[in-house]
């Protein structure tokens, strides 16, 4: 517990350090723990230190921690969602980072409809074109918002990417700066149920450049709760 506190403030403290390099305000930046490779009483243990987000990317591990705490915190999927995992995401889930494919869209509209709830959503881009990667690839990625305006259902806040693994600090801060671009051209279009106002950008490793390119929420996994 007290080490989940210590590293809860050292990445505040480098948050806000990043913020000051770039003239930007460390309360637009929110840390999502990502908890999907520790078990419930460590995911507890994050909430217990002051971790107002919690990530998971398996829907069957994600589940029974949810179950558990789910009256605390705010829940993101931030993983690859199978169309038929929807159901259990919709109305547990307050976030997902991995929309990128339309039958993907209509199942959760389809879900949210019928509970009555709207479901946010960010479209994960493959900005690197990495054939490892999931996402939506940068051409189609206009076209694939447009229609995420026939689903009343969904809001799309924003985009989410993951850059390369690699020790080129600027090759990173390349595809990080892309994804910006990406969101302001998306925002001029003013697509209905679109907002795209948040980006999900950043991990352990480059944390610090993605929100000096632009980052409102980073996810942070071995840096914050540990492997």
């Amino acid at each position: 517990m007290q080490e989940l506190q210590r590293r809860l403030s050292e990445v505040q403290q480098r948050i806000g350090q990043a913020c000051q390099r770039v003239g930007r305000d460390p309360a637009g930046v929110n840390v999502v723990a990502v908890t999907k490779y520790v078990d419930l009483n460590k995911t507890r243990q994050a909430l217990d230190a002051g971790c107002l987000h919690i990530g998971e990317s398996r829907v069957q591990d994600a589940i029974p921690k949810w179950n558990e705490l789910h009256q605390r915190g705010t829940w993101h999927m931030i993983g690859h969602l199978q169309r038929n995992k929807a159901k259990e995401v919709v109305g547990r889930f307050s976030y997902l980072h991995s929309l990128e494919s339309l039958t993907l869209a209509k199942e959760i509209d389809r879900r949210a409809q019928s509970i009555q709830v709207k479901m946010k959503c960010f479209i994960q881009v493959n900005i690197s074109g990495e054939e490892t990667k999931f996402g939506i690839s940068r051409k189609e990625l206009e076209d694939f918002t447009i229609e995420m305006a026939n689903f009343s259902s969904i809001e799309v806040v924003g985009l989410m990417t993951m850059a390369p693994h690699i020790e080129n600090r600027e090759e990173i801060r390349s595809v990080f700066r892309e994804l910006k671009e990406c969101q302001h051209r998306l925002q001029k279009k003013q697509i209905p149920h679109v907002s795209m106002t948040e980006l999900s950008m950043g991990m352990s490793q480059d944390f610090e450049i993605a929100i000096e390119e632009g980052a409102t929420w980073i996810r942070l996994g071995s840096i914050l709760v540990g492997e």
